[in-house]
């Protein structure tokens, strides 16, 4: 499958911020999280993914331009939203300059 072509302003952030102890409690629903996050980079929505900090307090998802709805989906249907691993989740345009 090929990516999408995107043009600059046409991209969609989706942020998590994590529990404190995210590396203790992550284990048992990291496998599902990981798979869900590949189903959506195979579809071509999501661009990118990765955690941010050492430990990680969150985590950054690139999503191409989809409707915001499908993102909102995709966040209540991953295993570390439904297992309370995430604390808080924002879904925001993200405007690509360079």
């Amino acid at each position: 499958m090929s990516m999408p072509t995107l043009q600059p302003g046409s991209y969609i952030i989706l942020t998590y911020d994590y529990v404190p102890d995210i590396l203790e409690r992550r284990d048992p629903v990291r496998p599902a999280h990981l798979e869900h996050a590949k189903a959506a980079k195979q579809r071509g929505d999501l661009i990118n993914v990765g955690a941010v900090g050492s430990p990680p307090i969150g985590a950054v998802f690139v999503f191409a331009d989809i409707d915001p709805a499908a993102i909102e989906a995709y966040a209540a249907a991953d295993a570390y939203v439904t297992a309370g691993l995430v604390t808080d989740w924002r879904i925001e345009p993200w405007t690509v300059v360079v």
